[in-house]
């Protein structure tokens, strides 16, 4: 299914922000949006619930992000279903970013800047202009959507821009939080221009994103992560992280078990370490429920 690049039906809210942010509607409409243009949606959780309408057992504290259906497959294109999800009850949008398929076969990619201009600067320090593309503004900076060849196979990792972009991306068996969406810290999602489609990513991002990056770049991320002192979660977020090919799996499974034998609330910790080292996210969870389990620990 590919994207549909013509302009949307204008979406027009109340002027007033917090009126906005507090009606149910804003995040039917955006996952309107979304589907009329080929981006796959799913509901997650909403700030503004009670209680986290994820699927997890307990709530890490981000809310509105946690999935409420397993996103891999309860996502929908379906414009009478979107209506029905977002009916119930509050939810904010999602994308299931590996289930969309842009022109001539092409996937998504989303690039995550953690601060405005971040790609901007990343691109700007290596001879480039980042393109003009589908935006979406966040609580932090914002979301770029693009195309890429389903040949290259990404995933979450960074690359050679670890320790150099300040954000993530996200491709395969990933998602996001769409337009429409409510930030915990009531920030709205929005999109920058509704009539702008992805393009294709510039080669030089492509590049670097399936370039190993450097044994001191992949400590860069964690380098700074506040843990404490005695949960020793830094140490196993670093083996993780360090893992050379071929081992990814084993090494999680052992730091996953050495975790749930201290009783450290880690799972979120090491789930996105294996996920920069490269292991997809069905992948990266299994192992670690599976040691989790073995060790007589939930997760």
């Amino acid at each position: 299914m590919s994207a549909n690049t013509n302009a949307p039906t204008e979406v027009r809210a109340p002027h007033d922000p917090l009126a906005r942010e507090s009606r149910p509607s804003v995040a039917l409409d955006g996952a309107l949006w979304l589907v009329r243009h080929g981006f796959p949606v799913f509901p997650c959780d909403h700030p503004q619930l009670k209680r986290c309408a994820g699927l997890h057992k307990t709530c890490d504290g981000s809310r509105g992000k946690h999935p409420a259906v397993a996103f891999t497959r309860g996502w929908t294109l379906d414009e009478r279903k979107v209506h029905e999800t977002f009916a119930r009850g509050l939810r904010n949008p999602a994308v299931a970013v590996g289930a969309c398929s842009g022109p001539n076969g092409t996937r998504l990619l989303v690039v995550d800047s953690d601060r405005p201009g971040a790609i901007e600067d990343v691109a700007s320090a290596r001879g480039e202009q980042w393109p003009a593309t589908m935006r979406v503004r966040t609580a932090k900076g914002h979301h770029d959507y693009l195309w890429y060849p389903d040949a290259l196979k990404l995933g979450n990792g960074l690359g050679q821009l670890q320790g150099q972009f300040d954000g993530d991306v996200r491709a395969g068996n990933a998602y996001v939080v769409g337009p429409g969406a409510v930030h915990a810290s009531g920030v709205l999602y929005e999109l920058e221009a509704d009539d702008r489609p992805p393009v294709l990513a510039p080669a030089w991002l492509l590049d670097a994103l399936v370039t190993k990056p450097t044994f001191a770049a992949r400590r860069t991320r964690w380098a700074n992560a506040s843990y404490p002192a005695s949960s020793g979660v830094r140490g196993l977020v670093t083996f993780v992280l360090d893992s050379p090919q071929g081992t990814r799996n084993n090494r999680l499974f052992w730091a996953a078990c050495r975790a749930a034998e201290d009783g450290q609330d880690a799972e979120d910790a090491l789930l996105s370490a294996a996920l920069q080292a490269g292991l997809s996210e069905r992948e990266a969870l299994a192992t670690i429920r599976s040691a989790y389990k073995r060790t007589g620990a939930t997760t």
